[in-house]
């Protein structure tokens, strides 16, 4: 008796933690699939490149993953200098950027096409 109790505890336990992975796994890919952001490329426009403060500024549409839900023109910071050896002002872009160390980072650019 002792041990098909023991057996129910566990298989009750193994539904919910399995219902929770398959809730995880599916916001997961919601994420992934949702909007322009980390790794995804937005479409924008170079509006300026300060090669001696490793910034660029770009307009841009929404980015709702970088919980920006309206259009606008910001600046961003630079993962990589050489970015800004790739691009000039009034240049249409497809970018990625990430929130890294509190700022937001354009970690990859090609030119829009």
């Amino acid at each position: 008796m002792k041990r098909h109790f023991i057996l129910a505890v566990l298989i009750a336990a193994c539904f919910p933690l399995s219902a929770l992975a398959q809730d995880a796994d599916q916001k997961v890919r919601a994420v992934a699939t949702a909007s322009p952001g980390a790794g995804e490329l937005a479409d924008g426009e170079v509006r300026k490149v300060d090669r001696d403060a490793s910034k660029l500024t770009i307009r841009h549409g929404p980015l709702p993953s970088l919980d920006m839900p309206t259009a606008m023109t910001m600046v961003y910071q630079v993962r990589d200098p050489a970015i800004l050896d790739q691009v000039k002002s009034g240049d249409k872009i497809r970018f990625a950027a990430e929130k890294v160390g509190g700022q937001f980072t354009v970690i990859r650019i090609e030119p829009f096409k």
